[in-house]
């Protein structure tokens, strides 16, 4: 029979004992949960596919995690523009979109038509677009289809 354990409850936040390199610039995190981040991300990745190419090329090279700090800080400080852009100008759109993917258990499909809002919104304010990498070309993006074939099949 296995040992059984008590749970550990930590309640205070850990915080980093060993100091960053000096060469490192500072960057505040995100502050943003999981349901925001998901709206974003495809948004993020247009505006910073080069840095997070630079980010990944770095972490191929290097098994040191530490020799990949700066492309990281900066991924993360244009992950923060865009978030900051998005709150700016599609406010109304991206909270619904959050929201809608929150109350549905971060699914996507339940919340096609606020996508499809925070979609116009962003591409006519911020000139970025969501492109799933791999799809079909000559063919819409999934999130694009306004009659996918699961909802035409009656069961």
């Amino acid at each position: 029979m296995a040992d059984h354990r008590e749970a550990v409850l930590n309640s205070k936040e850990y915080i980093e004992p060993s100091p960053m390199p000096k060469d490192v610039p500072h960057v505040d995190e995100l502050g943003a949960t999981s349901a925001p981040l998901k709206s974003a991300s495809f948004f993020i990745g247009d505006r910073c596919k080069e840095f997070n190419d630079d980010f990944m090329l770095c972490k191929q090279g290097s098994a040191n995690p530490g020799d990949c700090l700066k492309e990281g800080r900066k991924v993360t400080r244009c992950a923060s523009s865009v978030i900051n852009d998005i709150n700016k100008h599609c406010f109304n759109q991206f909270k619904s979109h959050f929201d809608c993917l929150e109350f549905n258990n971060q699914y996507l499909f339940p919340c096609r038509n606020q996508e499809r809002s925070l979609n116009e919104c962003v591409a006519a304010s911020l000139n970025l677009h969501k492109n799933i990498p791999g799809s079909p070309e000559n063919q819409p993006q999934i999130h694009e289809k306004t009659d996918p074939i699961h909802k035409r099949i009656q069961h």
